[in-house]
């Protein structure tokens, strides 16, 4: 079941965007949602997780800048990005970690640029 991301777009560096990630109803008993992003010739890499209900973690490249959230009553999970950077040009993934398979988004672009 692929998950849909939105809230991604074009931003100047400094700027910022609130990406979205809602899985389907029937999607219970989640345990973590996660952000993950891959830039074009590398490899994906984590940007932070929150472990169900709010214990959330973040890679050092973006903390303090990125805040993940979730809205318990949809399981809806956001990822706010301020003082956005050119080397967070990515398409970004969410990830959900539930009691079947995991689930991932077919991602998102987000570019930073001036």
């Amino acid at each position: 079941v692929p998950l849909v991301e939105s809230g991604g777009g074009s931003v100047q560096p400094g700027g910022s965007l609130t990406l979205s990630c809602r899985p389907p109803g029937y999607i219970l008993n989640i345990r973590a949602m996660s952000w993950y992003r891959q830039a074009p010739g590398k490899q994906r890499e984590w940007v932070a997780t929150i472990a169900l209900p709010r214990d959330t973690t973040y890679a050092d490249s973006v903390k303090g800048r990125f805040t993940i959230s979730r809205d318990g009553a949809t399981n809806t999970m956001y990822l706010q990005m301020s003082n956005l950077k050119s080397e967070d040009t990515s398409d970004y993934y969410c990830n959900i970690m539930w009691r079947g398979p995991d689930l991932w988004g077919q991602g998102i672009q987000v570019t930073v640029s001036s």
